[in-house]
């Protein structure tokens, strides 16, 4: 889990995911042994995550999410105030433990919306594998600075600055930067 996850400066945004995996573990109705079966994540590992401690990469989190039956977001975004502004370079950060890759949280999905979007920069190395997320999620994304290939594993696809693609993220799917400094604007969008 190194280097998985952090709020704005260095410090996980653990208190914000404390709260909100108990919140929705018990909104589900699950125990602590049940939500991490389901996730695929060790008993112990969730329990330091209730309590504030560890730190969490972004597989973890998603899967977590997926068995809760809630977008990755609402496990890391604190309630936001009536007016919003995320300067560049803040807002939670999520990297991935397997590829250069890492995702910047800007708007989570409010209760009556269905997206959640971010900023992601990638680097040429490991592509980022994903794992599906909840059914019926459509990822949107636009690509800002470098190329990078992305798409679910049976329909790649290679895209550069100002290409648009949307594609079911609710199937495996993964992120590849082709060239340095790779940046893209991501929208999920869950039904």
């Amino acid at each position: 889990m190194a280097e998985a996850l952090r709020g704005t400066g260095d410090a996980p945004p653990l208190a914000t995911i404390a709260r909100a995996l108990r919140r929705e573990r018990q909104r589900a109705g699950m125990s602590l042994s049940e939500l991490a079966r389901r996730a695929g994540v060790a008993k112990s590992t969730l329990s330091q995550l209730e309590g504030g401690g560890g730190n969490p990469s972004v597989e973890t989190l998603w899967a977590l999410g997926v068995a809760l039956g809630v977008p990755f977001s609402r496990l890391v975004e604190p309630a936001a105030p009536r007016v919003r502004v995320v300067r560049a370079g803040e807002g939670p950060v999520v990297r991935s433990e397997t590829a250069p890759y890492q995702a910047v949280l800007l708007a989570s999905c409010p209760p009556a919306a269905r997206r959640d979007v971010y900023t992601i920069t990638l680097e040429p190395g490991n592509s980022r594998e994903a794992d599906p997320h909840i059914p019926g999620t459509v990822e949107h994304l636009v690509v800002s600075n470098g190329r990078l290939r992305c798409g679910p594993h049976d329909d790649v696809i290679d895209l550069g600055p100002g290409d648009y693609a949307s594609f079911p993220g609710d199937v495996p799917h993964h992120y590849q930067a082709l060239e340095p400094g790779t940046s893209a604007v991501l929208i999920m969008e869950h039904v």
